[in-house]
This record gives structure tokens, sequence and C-alpha cells, in this order.
């Protein structure tokens, strides 16, 4: 990335004005993380393609880890997940979870901020981020993407799944074109059962 693209962005975030957003309470992790979801978004299913053991992992808005424990499964002992969220209190139940499951040296739980997803000493070095069913929670849409970009390392993934309704088609088209507009290579579009799916990668 060139000096001048660096500071053109950092001038871009600066600007950004916060967006109205809603972040759900901590207890809605307790029906989000529910068997009942594999239904309609199966996270085995949905990571085969994409994990594998040894990656260093992001899971950003993790909750209470839907998503995150199938992963560490995944990535093995020799792997790292690493699990973002602005509700420390959903963060505590996960990191519960992963030590009644032997996960919890593969999992390290971080609570973030709106502005701030505290990843910048992994910059360049994940191999995988998951946003799922949060860009549409995000004050700096624009702030969240590119401090997601930044710590994949080049040829790195980014799943991002949004719900259906609940996030309108003008609001999911506006995140794909921001996301275009940060640097991702869009590479698959997918149609879940009441979501849908964007897989980009970092350029490398």
């Amino acid at each position: 990335m060139n000096e001048e693209r660096t500071t053109r962005e950092a001038v871009l975030e600066a600007e950004e004005t916060p967006r109205a957003h809603h972040v759900c309470p901590w207890w809605v992790g307790y029906l989000i993380a529910s068997p009942l979801r594999r239904i309609g978004e199966d996270p085995d299913a949905i990571l085969a393609p994409l994990a594998k053991p040894g990656m260093t992992a992001v899971d950003i808005g993790s909750a209470m880890g839907f998503f995150s424990l199938p992963l560490a499964r995944v990535v093995g002992g020799a792997g790292r997940v690493v699990c973002v969220d602005v509700q420390p209190r959903a963060l505590s139940s996960l990191a519960k979870r992963a030590r009644r499951q032997g996960l919890d040296k593969i999992i390290e739980c971080r609570a973030c901020t709106q502005d701030d997803l505290g990843l910048r000493d992994l910059s360049g070095q994940a191999d995988l981020a998951l946003a799922i069913h949060v860009v549409h929670e995000t004050a700096y849409p624009r702030r969240f993407l590119t401090q997601v970009r930044d710590v994949l390392r080049p040829g790195g993934k980014l799943l991002l799944i949004e719900p259906k309704g609940h996030v309108s088609d003008a609001d999911f088209e506006a995140t794909r074109a921001l996301c275009a507009e940060v640097g991702f290579e869009e590479l698959q579009r997918t149609q879940l059962r009441r979501s849908t799916a964007l897989l980009f990668e970092r350029p490398r």
C-alpha cells in the first residue's frame, strides 16, 4: 500500500460521520448461539472451504462463539482464533464455553470499541476474517472494513454475512461497494436460508 493511499484513507476515516446503528444486547447472544440456528447457517458447512489447520483467524462480532468455536476446532492447536466484540459479557461467556470444550488455548477474546477493533498488533497476519451479522451494527463502517483489511495478509479472506430483511438491499449493496472501495476483491456471493454471504480477498 503506497503512502498516498494510506494518507487518503486516514483523511477519509477521520472525516467519517458515525451513522445511526443498533448494537444487540449481550444476552441476545444466547439466542444466536442456539443450535437451531444451524438450520439456516451451519458454521461447519460454511467454514469447510475456508478454514484450515494452523490458520490465524479473527472473528469480529463473535458474540458467544457460534462460529468461533467450530472455527477453533478446525484450525486446531497450531492455529489461533482471535474473537473480538464490543460486549465484554458476551466474550466472558465465550471464554467459559471455550474452556469447557478444551479450546481455550486456541481462542483469544478481545473487547473492542466502535471505532477501534484493537487488532493493530496482528497487522498482515490473519488468514481469515469473519464479519457475520455485524457490519450493519457498526457506527463507522469504512473504518471497520479498513481495519479488517489491514489485519489480513495478502491473499487472506473475509467472509461477510448479513441477515436478509433486517438489512435492506440498499444497505447491503452499500456495504458491498464499500468493501471494494477500501481494497477488497469480491470472490463469491452465496444466498443462505436467511442471509447473504460475500467472500472477499485482500489482493496479493
